[in-house]
């Protein structure tokens, strides 16, 4: 961490539910974080291990890490749900910290649909610097659900600003899997950069507060999250891949230098093994942001 004000170091990760090889992924991405030492680590597509019920992939991180997990379940299957004789589970999102957890919430977010629904995970933490919000999510993922993620995002905003935006709150943090580029409207409207349901708002783009050249481990210049280098998006190519499409937004700098973006880098980009064989700990990338947290 760096010297001076109190920060908090956050990575957001899509950790791909229970593809396979899971041991070596987990283990994978367990290396990396404990390399970042971050502070808080929020997760989308979290599964129980057995894929159904119970001890999750998030779970099994927090203890390595020395966090505590919490989850909230955003999907849940029965039998044959996605396919004659595939078995029912659930999916969801956690927020991994290193701090007390004060206060958690779950809102449900629009468009719903029998086998895709989302989820806006909130925990309150208690840092150093005093209590402050990290939230996560996770939107629907077609490329022409524009109006679904427009739709998720306003809820996003309502639910972070009755967690209190004034002038004397604390900085919040929001993260996730968005599913959609920088200029796309959903990121847009929560840039500041466009009206949506008759609103406004803004969030600083943690990537873009510090655009720049790569340092080694960091990633593509782009910030690309959804890379054609990684050999699980292979599948999913239709989606389109090289996208920077994970984000660490966090609401508007105070005076008094809280909320102040101090770091930011695409992370969890490691391969194990060689050729086509080789693996990384998800089929996206991470993003790190540090945020300070108290004034200075």
């Amino acid at each position: 961490m760096s010297a001076g004000p109190l920060h908090a170091r956050v990575v957001t990760l899509n950790l791909w539910g229970t593809e396979p090889p899971l041991e070596r992924r987990l283990a994978l991405a367990r290396r990396q974080l404990l390399a970042l030492a971050p502070d808080v680590v929020c997760l989308q597509e979290v599964r129980p291990l057995d894929g159904r019920s119970g001890r999750t992939t998030a779970d099994l991180l927090a203890e390595a890490l020395g966090m505590t997990a919490t989850y909230a379940v955003a999907l849940a299957w029965p039998d044959d749900a996605f396919g004659p004789g595939r078995p029912g589970g659930e999916e969801g999102l956690a927020i991994l910290a290193r701090w007390p957890v004060i206060e958690r919430r779950a809102r449900r977010l629009p468009e719903a649909r029998p086998t895709e629904a989302r989820v806006l995970l909130s925990a309150r933490l208690d840092t150093p610097a005093g209590p402050v919000w990290v939230h996560t999510t996770h939107l629907h993922y077609r490329l022409d659900d524009g109006a679904a993620r427009e739709a998720q995002v306003v809820a996003v905003d309502e639910a972070i600003r009755a967690c209190g935006r004034g002038n004397d709150d604390p900085p919040q943090i929001l993260t996730g899997d968005l599913n959609a580029t920088a200029d796309s409207d959903e990121v847009r409207f929560l840039r500041g950069l466009t009206t949506l349901a008759g609103r406004r708002t803004h969030f600083q783009d943690a990537w873009l507060r510090l655009l720049r050249e790569p340092g080694p481990g960091d990633g593509p210049a782009q910030g690309i999250t959804w890379s054609s280098e990684n050999a699980h998006t292979r599948p999913l190519r239709s989606l389109d891949l090289d996208r920077r499409i994970d984000y660490v937004l966090v609401t508007t700098r105070k005076k008094d230098g809280r909320g102040t973006v101090r770091g930011s880098a695409v992370v969890l980009t490691e391969r194990e093994g060689e050729g086509a064989d080789a693996i990384c700990a998800s089929d996206h990338y991470g993003v790190l942001a540090d945020v300070q947290l108290a004034p200075g």
